[in-house]
Parts: C-alpha cells; sequence; structure tokens
C-alpha cells in the first residue's frame, strides 16, 4: 500500500523516470536547479491568509516561468491562469520542467467541511479521510494536485489559534487523523487525476509555542519533542506522505527552518524520508529576525543546508543560492539531491507526462457535488458533541413549544471558519432557516440577535430577554467568529466574548431552559450563564452544512455522537490543559480533599470542566463486565482486553470506549494516562454490546533516559470508558523477557 501511495511505479517505471531526472539535471544549470527550489504566489493576486511579501509583476513572473527559475506556483484560483503559466513552463522555457501548482486546501475546496478539529471530535478516521478524498477531488479540478495540509500539530493550548487545523491534544488520536488525511488528499495512486500531494505540517513542535501565541518560541525537551509532537509526522510519512513544511518557530534557539537535527537527522537519517521539505511562507528570511542568520544570503544558506529543499515566497534562494554553490559554500551535491527530490515526486504525480492533466476548461466539475454537499451534512452532524442535558431537554420538540433563537449567529455568518481563501464556495444554510424547516408551524420560532460578537447592540439584551420570556425554550447560539480562530488569531482570553456572555446571564436570569450552541474553534472556558445552562452543544465551524447538520442533532434526526479531542478547562489560568500530564511528587489526587502544599491551584480544582473524550448521546450507556486476558503480558505477547457496553436508554446509541494505560512506575515519569485504543460502536435500544482491544509491548513503548524507544517490565493500570476521567479499571503486569 505505501508503495502505491508513493505512486504506484513498477520498477521499470521509476527506472525510467529515475533516468529522465538525472538526463535533466545534468543538463540544467545552477539556476535552473534553484528554480526548481523556488516557490511563489501568483502575481497581481493578493493571498488573505498570508502577509504580501516579494510581490512580482504579472510580466516578471512569466518570464522567470519561462526561464526555469519557478518550480510552482499556489493560491492561484482558476484553471485560465494556470493553463497560462503551465504553458510558459512546458513550451516556453529551455527544458520544459512542469509546474506544480499548490493550495491551502485544509478543510474543503468548493464545499466546505468542518474545520480539522470538529472532524477529529467525530473520532472517526474514516470521515477524515473521505473529506479529505472529496476535497482533493474538487481542488485537483481546478488544476491543484498540492495541497499544504494535514495540519498534524499537537495543541495543549488553547490560547493558540492553529488548533482549529489540527485533531487537538492527543497523540494517539494526532497519528491517526494525520494518516488518514495524507491517505485522503493522495489517493490509492499519486499519478491519478484526482490526487493531491499532502504535506504534513508544521515541523516540529509549532504547537507548543509559548503562552499560546503564534509563531512565538518553542523550548521542549528533545524526549517530550519525540513522544509528544513528532509521532504524528512519522504516521503522516508512513501512509505516503512526499512534502513536509518546516515550521516558523525556534525549538531550543534553533529555528525549525534551519534545524539539521530535525530536517537531516529525524527526516532522513531516522525515518529515510524520501520527499520533500517546504518551508512556510518567507520562513527562510524570518531566520533573520529571529537572530540567527545576519543577513539574506547567511539565511538562505542555513535554511538549505539544514535541509529545508523548497523555500516558499522569499525568493532567497532564487538570489543566494547560485552565488553560493559559485563559492563552494553549497555543495553542487547537496543543491542536486534536493531537485532530485523534487523532479520524483513531480515525475510521480505525472507531471511530465500529462502537464496539462486537469487544466482544461470544463463544462462542470468533475465531481459529484450533491454527493459531496451530503458528505460535509453527515461529517458536520458526527463533529458536534453533545456535553450536558440535563432533564433530557434535548431534542427539541418540533410542536407544541415555543422557541427563542437567540445570539449573533442564528444566521448564515461566520460557519465556514478560517481558511476559506476561495470563492465559489457553497452558500450555507443558517440556524435559523434549518430550525423553521423542522417546526410544525414556522411562527414557533422568534430570532432575537441580542449583541454582536464582541460589542453590545442598544436594546439588545432587553429585546432578548423579553423573547426569553415569551418562549418555552430558549436556543442561545454564541462564540467565536471566523477571525478569532485560525493563524496569527492567538487569544489571551479564552472565555466567551463579554457582550455575548453578558447577553448569556441576561437571558439565563429569565429562568427558561436554555440550550447553549457554542461556535468555536478552539476548547473554551464557561462561566456563568453558559456554564449553567440544560444543555450545552459544541458547534466548532461545520462549513456547508452547518444549519442542517445542528438541525438534525438538535431535533434527534442524528444521535450526537462526537467527543471532545481537547480538554475544557474549568478556567482560562488552567491552559496549557490536557488530560495525560505528569503526576508530580506531590500531586493532589481528584478523589482526595484539597490539601496544601499540594500540586494545585487556590481557586480551582485541576479537574477539566469537560475532558477529553467526553461527549454524550440521546442515550445512556453503562459500561461492566471489564476482562483483562490473565493480567499479564508476556514480553513478546500481547493483551486481550474486553468490555460490555449497554445501550439503557429507548433511542439508538453511539458510543466512542476509549481504552487508557498508565504505567505505575518507570525510569522517565509517565502520564497520569495515554489513549492507546478506542471503537466507535452503535448499540440498539435495550441491547448490549462488547468492544476488544489488543495491546502489544509496542503500545508501551516511551523515549528512556538514552533518549531512545524502550519499554519496561512491571506493573501498569487500565482504563476503558467514555473520557479520559472516568470508565473500569483493571491492571495488568507486562513479564519480563
Amino acid at each position: 500500500m505505501l508503495a502505491c501511495m508513493a505512486g504506484c511505479t513498477t520498477g521499470v517505471q521509476q527506472s525510467m523516470a529515475d533516468a529522465r531526472i538525472e538526463s535533466l539535471i545534468g543538463r540544467m544549470t545552477v539556476e535552473e536547479k534553484v528554480g526548481q527550489l523556488s516557490l511563489y504566489a501568483p502575481a497581481g493576486v493578493d493571498i488573505v491568509a498570508n502577509p504580501q511579501a516579494a510581490q512580482q509583476s504579472i510580466d516578471q513572473q512569466m518570464a522567470d516561468i519561462r526561464a526555469g527559475r519557478v518550480t510552482g506556483l499556489f493560491n492561484n484560483e482558476g484553471l485560465e491562469g494556470k493553463r497560462r503559466a503551465q504553458e510558459a513552463a512546458v513550451k516556453e522555457s529551455r527544458l520544459g520542467i512542469p509546474l506544480i501548482f499548490g493550495a491551502d486546501i485544509i478543510h474543503g475546496f468548493r464545499t466546505v467541511f468542518p474545520v480539522p478539529l470538529a472532524e477529529a471530535a467525530s473520532w472517526e478516521p474514516a470521515l477524515a479521510e473521505r473529506t479529505a478524498r472529496a476535497s482533493a477531488q474538487e481542488a485537483s479540478a481546478d488544476g491543484f494536485r498540492w495541497t499544504f495540509a494535514p495540519m498534524v500539530d499537537i495543541a495543549r493550548d488553547a490560547r493558540w489559534g492553529r488548533g482549529v487545523e489540527g485533531a487537538g491534544e492527543d497523540v494517539y488520536v494526532g497519528r491517526q487523523f494525520a494518516a488518514a488525511r495524507v491517505r485522503g488528499f493522495q489517493g490509492s495512486d499519486l499519478s491519478r487525476a484526482d490526487a493531491m500531494l499532502a504535506t504534513p505540517k508544521h515541523f516540529a513542535g509549532y504547537g507548543a509555542a509559548e503562552g499560546g501565541l503564534d509563531y512565538n518560541t518553542v523550548d521542549l525537551s528533545e524526549r517530550t519533542l519525540r513522544e509528544v509532537y513528532l509521532p504524528p509526522f512519522r504516521s503522516a510519512i508512513d501512509a505516503g506522505a512526499l512534502s513536509i513544511m518546516s515550521a516558523f518557530n525556534e525549538i531550543g534557539g534553533i529555528p525549525s527552518n534551519a534545524n539539521a537535527a530535525l530536517l537531516t537527522g529525524v527526516l532522513r537519517k531516522e525515518w529515510r524520508f524520501q520527499g520533500f521539505v517546504v518551508s512556510d511562507y518567507t520562513a527562510d528570511e524570518e531566520l533573520i529576525a529571529h537572530g540567527f542568520a545576519a543577513d539574506g544570503r547567511e539565511a538562505a544558506r542555513r535554511a538549505f543546508m539544514a535541509g529545508t529543499d523548497v523555500s516558499m515566497q522569499s525568493g532567497l534562494y532564487m538570489k543566494y543560492l547560485p552565488g553560493l554553490v559559485a563559492a563552494g559554500e553549497v555543495p553542487k551535491s547537496r543543491l542536486d539531491d534536493a531537485v532530485r527530490r523534487v523532479l520524483r515526486v513531480k515525475a510521480r504525480l505525472g507531471l511530465f507526462d500529462q502537464p496539462f492533466r486537469g487544466l482544461d476548461k470544463q463544462d462542470g466539475p468533475r465531481f459529484d457535488a450533491p454527493a459531496h454537499q451530503a458528505l460535509a451534512r453527515e461529517a458536520a452532524s458526527r463533529s458536534i458533541v453533545l456535553l450536558k442535558n440535563e432533564g433530557d431537554l434535548l431534542p427539541l420538540p418540533r410542536s407544541g413549544k415555543k422557541i427563542a433563537l437567540i445570539g449573533p449567529f442564528a444566521g448564515i455568518s461566520d460557519l465556514f471558519g478560517p481558511w476559506r481563501i476561495f470563492p465559489d464556495q457553497a452558500p450555507p444554510m443558517g440556524i435559523e432557516e434549518a430550525m423553521r424547516s423542522r417546526l410544525a408551524s414556522p411562527d414557533l420560532l422568534t430570532v432575537v440577535r441580542g449583541s454582536d460578537v464582541d460589542a453590545p447592540i442598544a436594546g439588545g439584551i432587553a429585546a432578548a430577554v423579553a423573547a426569553a420570556r415569551d418562549a418555552d425554550i430558549v436556543v442561545l447560539s454564541i462564540g467565536e467568529n471566523e477571525q478569532m480562530s485560525g493563524e496569527a488569531r492567538s487569544r489571551s482570553d479564552i472565555e466567551i466574548p463579554k457582550a455575548q456572555q453578558d447577553l448569556a446571564d441576561a437571558v439565563a436570569a429569565a429562568g427558561k431552559p436554555v440550550v447553549v450552541l457554542l461556535r468555536n474553534g478552539r476548547a473554551l472556558a464557561l462561566e456563568g450563564g453558559v456554564r449553567q445552562a440544560s444543555a450545552i452543544l459544541v458547534t466548532w465551524f461545520l462549513g456547508s452544512q452547518t444549519g442542517p447538520a445542528i438541525a438534525d442533532v438538535l431535533y434527534g434526526d442524528v444521535n450526537p455522537s462526537g467527543r471532545l479531542p481537547v480538554s475544557f478547562p474549568q478556567t482560562p489560568g488552567q491552559v496549557p490543559y490536557y488530560y495525560s500530564h505528569k503526576r508530580t511528587g506531590r500531586p493532589q489526587l481528584a478523589d482526595a480533599p484539597a490539601q496544601m502544599y499540594k500540586a494545585r491551584y487556590l481557586d480551582a480544582t485541576n479537574d477539566a470542566l469537560y475532558p477529553f473524550g467526553h461527549g454524550l448521546g440521546y442515550a445512556r450507556v453503562r459500561y461492566d463486565a471489564l476482562e483483562v486476558q490473565s493480567g499479564r503480558m508476556a514480553w513478546d505477547g500481547s493483551l486481550k482486553i474486553r468490555a460490555r457496553l449497554s445501550n439503557t436508554g429507548r433511542r439508538e446509541a453511539e458510543e466512542v470506549a476509549q481504552l487508557y494505560i498508565g504505567a505505575r512506575s518507570a525510569s522517565v515519569t509517565r502520564p497520569v494516562r495515554e489513549l492507546k485504543g478506542f471503537r466507535k460502536v452503535r448499540i440498539p435500544p435495550g441491547e448490549s454490546t462488547d468492544v476488544d482491544f489488543t495491546l502489544s509491548r509496542a503500545d508501551l513503548m516511551f523515549i528512556g533516559q538514552n533518549l531512545k524507544p524502550t519499554v519496561e517490565s512491571g506493573p501498569f493500570d487500565l482504563w476503558v470508558g467514555p473520557s479520559a476521567t472516568q470508565g473500569l479499571k483493571s491492571s495488568f503486569v507486562l513479564v519480563p523477557e
């Protein structure tokens, strides 16, 4: 399968491709070689998701393409411009090397799917693989063959805005979704017309930025780097990824874009990565601002020699690498290796054989748009997390009850989330329209905005309170807008904005049952009327089918099955917060009275408000009959675990059973719990099902004192349950070799 993911070439085909590439390299000038390592935004187009840097005129860029000084363009929407550029590269340049067109296809192209953090809440990697596949089909129909996704950074600080692009706080979940998204983007064969080269990013440790501040310094132990932040990248590579994007941040004083230990040591020597490394936007030039390079020439040399093969947007490679090669400061062999990697990937994408495939004008899209909209609705509804449902307030009745929909997110704004940079994306249906369509009478629904996202509206709270008093049930749609999550959108305060919190508190005081619909791209610290609501649904940014999906869950057409991929803290001051923390030498145990001189806050417990893995459905599930085979795992054997899940409700249940372990002692301190498996199962009303897990010695591995993977025998605790803080508990012993 991995060979297929890398291009499905036979030995003979590979030999022919390699011979073609070596022939090209032998004929290329140094400047043409550097051109294959230089990537740019299209001239004359503002890329809204990036600062404008090193802009070129259209005439200048076309001249550079004809001269072989450009390897590809990114985020240039539309077929006409791509075709014109490709004609210049293939028909008018000396060697005719085709361009590659890339784009930030983060969670959809024409059809907008839920943001990646939301999809991770589905706990269904196969679902993420399907939406990535659909995204690739749509984007490749517009000529794109390369995506700068998936983001596989582990994010444990909710202040960091880019957590919305990843799979949350857990390594195991992160690995599953990283591999699934690579498989989805690339398909079974990279040479197919609808395949896109995936780019796991950002290598590495970007999610550990100090203070949750985007682009900020990272200072990690090598052990934490290897145990937490690198594994999702390894899983993505094992799934077939052939490009990787380096990160903006430094680690321990060395910017990632010029970190030879990472880019050459880990990627090339340890993992035998065969693809190429591309810098993030102008990251090589930013070595100067880091204070790591004195000028552009030194920045280009440091980045390139560390292992960054392709420079994005800065133009530093084209400006300085030819001279560095001539001066002997960059070996010709290093230059040829980088060019060889890029050309091999272009060959595996089929660009040499069919450079215009996907660039011809189409009468219509080469994908099933209705099917993709149906998939978007499925993904959205399965990403919603029910945090609480006191008195079984949900699902809502379709008749007989008056409902007040209050808040700034009742309409169609702020549904897509960050990274919506292409036009003509399907217009969404808002919550109001979707809710009215389910009611016996549309007059049962009253809608009041109440406040703007971060500012009050004159008379807004009074109107909202009046509507609440006149209603039987209040649905409060509040949270973050699209500008509060994503790149360069860190928040020092992860609470609901004050104007909306004031609205929520006033509405709660009206005394009617309240259902909160949270719109968010991160874990939030909930308080007051939001925290005390009878029911809370986390609805994230769900994309094109937001309204219908939310209505599906509100009215019970879909049983909520999402589970949190991030912990919701009690207060903003708890962040960074994650379930798999260490004990410390003075632990404050969760089931013990608060004590002084323990690791605890004076004004809050150490618990999450809603823990990682938490989520409810419309039927209750009981866990029992935990069986751990013999309680002993042989050194070269495995351990079978089984638990019974029983649906005690009157509706179908869909449960995510989670397996956690914790070493009682080790030569390196270990987290209190670590997720090692999960199963999502459907259980009919009144019935039971068994869930099975298998552990092997590899699942118990950690980075030892010598910074090498190791396993140690001894006792382990084990839990099977519905979240990181609940479950049936048992134990086992790993028997020495």
